[in-house]
């Protein structure tokens, strides 16, 4: 059973890695997309937490990916082509919607 604090933590930190992804995807900008490890590696490092640390963020950053998609404020990329936030798998990279 989760406790209501857990609950509250993995809540911040969803909505961090939400922030975090839409700001690193601004930053840069051009239309151009990002890789789901730097979200993960640039969370871990401002945790202060060690080198490899971010591999257990990657999860967290493509469920983040995933609702920021539903919402519309990112989109998700495979191939190079937008993909359906429901139903991807493989590589892929994320971005922010044309426009801005």
């Amino acid at each position: 059973m989760t406790s209501e604090s857990e609950t509250d933590t993995k809540k911040q930190s969803r909505q961090s890695l939400e922030d975090l992804a839409l700001r690193l995807c601004a930053a840069r900008g051009d239309g151009k997309s990002i890789d789901p490890t730097e979200v993960a590696k640039a969370f871990a490092e401002a945790r202060g937490e060690d080198d490899l640390a971010w591999r257990k963020w990657l999860v967290h950053v493509r469920a983040a990916a995933v609702g920021l998609a539903r919402q519309g404020r990112l989109v998700i990329y495979r191939k190079g082509k937008p993909a359906d936030p429901e139903d991807f798998r493989g590589v892929w990279r994320m971005g922010l919607p044309h426009g801005e």
